[in-house]
């Protein structure tokens, strides 16, 4: 018995029996309850190898293609009106994911995604057999070649439906990342007017808002939103009629066009053959690129989330700018210690997004001649990174970024510890003689707005008017209104 097979399923087939079924290499004994056939089970031996299951996402979609095609070989009249319906019937139940527990191949797969194409066909045959009336395994009813494969191969089933669940996965993380961004652009207003030191290299820099930090961390996301969103439209174009190298061989040529439509019409997404289904079926550089836009999002999330942990750190002995919303304890043997965790939580899942982009690039360059048989790996890689960041983006929202308070003494006290604002004053100073006052401050241990005025550098008044926060942080040279303003009424007085 496959030992990969759940415990509910083993119980249900150990007690019906066995059934004979045949291939070229021989007979089997597939157990008699089995929704699946013998070419299953021909890899669940050859493929036990990761335990990962095909992304049920890419099961759904190809469900869908075998539903439309049954579809289209109605309406050509290729396949008779007793096959037909039950046929649509048991693909609409795999779509709606009513029998995703009999997908049982691993997602590691040789054959470029053959086995999981077989195990598709054979679920649907048996139950359009069980739909009809019949045992399961009575191929003469429903064949899940001759019948269920009608017009098809692995090789424009398989990217097709890629493509769709792709789509699909995409819009959803679209959606999460429209929904992180505009948390973020909310924290940006409620920041806007906390003053604190900016840091380039992790030393002091200049000064900035807080709202300014929450600002470009929503407008990168935006980028990635928006890249997502296009990335849509490379996908749209499938090879679905072109069987198996893209010239069409053994397809009806009204089957062809209209699966097409009906596909469209099935998944509401704007699908079109592809111009050239020879060149589609055998290049897969669309997936890199898809993949290279999904890790771009992971790089931005990843660089947040080290913003965030540091910000956060202390809180008394580090930053301690921000408070992340406390979620769980942080350690077993220190009371009271909380840690960053959905940050950390989601850069694992941006690094391994990074990592899962290179396995999709070497596949995509392994392809050979006519097909490429190393789509199973990125099929798994590509639709597993899209389904974590879609979980790590919501959760990052929601448990975090949504309950992030700011600390805005801190900010003030560590702005004012900086004396980074003698950037300010170089301008009027010049570079050197602003040197010379940042070292005498730190030897000192005074704030340079301090000595500026015992220098009789500056007043009171006009230092004010230089480090006011909206001077600081937008362009131009801080204080230059105040001194032109106290300039022009100097000149009225004469």
């Amino acid at each position: 018995m496959i030992k990969i097979l759940t415990d509910a399923i083993l119980e249900e087939i150990d007690s019906t029996g066995t059934r004979i079924e045949k291939d070229l290499l021989g007979e089997r004994s597939v157990p008699a309850g089995a929704y699946f056939g013998i070419h299953t089970l021909r890899a669940q031996e050859n493929f036990s190898v990761s335990g990962t299951k095909v992304h049920p996402e890419l099961i759904f979609a190809m469900a869908l293609v075998k539903k439309a095609a049954a579809l289209a070989n109605m309406e050509t009249g290729l396949l008779d009106e007793r096959r037909g319906p039950a046929i649509v019937q048991a693909a609409g139940e795999l779509a709606a994911g009513k029998l995703i527990s009999w997908m049982v191949t691993d997602a590691f797969q040789g054959g470029a995604g053959t086995s999981t194409n077989m195990n598709v066909n054979e679920v649907i045959a048996n139950r359009a057999i069980e739909i009809l009336g019949e045992k399961k395994g009575n191929y003469l009813i429903v064949h899940p070649l001759d019948h269920v494969n009608l017009g098809q191969s692995t090789n424009d089933v398989y990217p097709t439906a890629l493509r769709i669940a792709a789509i699909k996965l995409i819009r959803e993380l679209s959606s999460s990342l429209a929904g992180l961004q505009d948390a973020l652009q909310a924290k940006e207003r409620e920041f806007n007017a906390v003053l604190k030191i900016g840091r380039t290299e992790l030393q002091d820099a200049v000064p900035v808002t807080l709202g300014q930090e929450f600002g470009a961390w929503a407008e990168a996301v935006a980028r990635d939103w928006w890249r997502l969103y296009k990335a849509e439209e490379r996908l749209r174009q499938v090879n679905l009629g072109g069987t198996a190298v893209g010239t069409g061989l053994n397809a009806n040529r009204r089957y062809i066009f209209r699966v097409i439509e009906i596909l469209r019409d099935l998944t509401g997404f704007g699908l079109a053959r592809a111009e050239n289904p020879f060149e589609a079926t055998q290049n897969a550089d669309i997936f890199v690129e898809v993949s290279g836009f999904i890790k771009a999002a992971a790089v931005n999330l990843a660089k947040i989330c080290g913003d965030l942990r540091l910000l956060s750190s202390g809180p008394r002995a580090g930053f301690g700018e921000l408070k992340l919303p406390e979620v769980q304890s942080g350690s077993s043997i220190m009371p009271g210690k909380v840690n960053p965790v959905i940050p950390e939580m989601t850069t694992q899942v941006a690094f391994q997004v990074i990592a899962a982009d290179l396995c999709v690039n070497l596949a995509a360059a392994s392809g050979q001649f006519e097909l490429n048989a190393f789509l199973p790996l990125i099929s798994c890689n590509l639709l597993q990174s899209l389904t974590m960041l879609i979980n790590a983006v919501k959760l990052l929202n929601i448990k975090c970024i949504r309950g992030i308070t700011a600390d805005a003494g801190r900010c003030r006290e560590l702005l004012d510890k900086s004396n980074a604002v003698i950037t300010a004053f170089a301008p009027y100073l010049g570079y050197e003689k602003a040197s010379e006052i940042i070292h005498r401050a730190v030897e000192l241990q005074k704030p340079v707005t301090e000595l500026l005025i015992e220098d009789g550098l500056f007043s009171r008044e006009e230092i004010e008017a230089i480090v006011h926060p909206e001077e600081l942080t937008t362009p131009g040279v801080a204080g230059a209104r105040f001194f032109k303003l106290k300039n022009e009424a100097k000149e009225r007085e004469r």
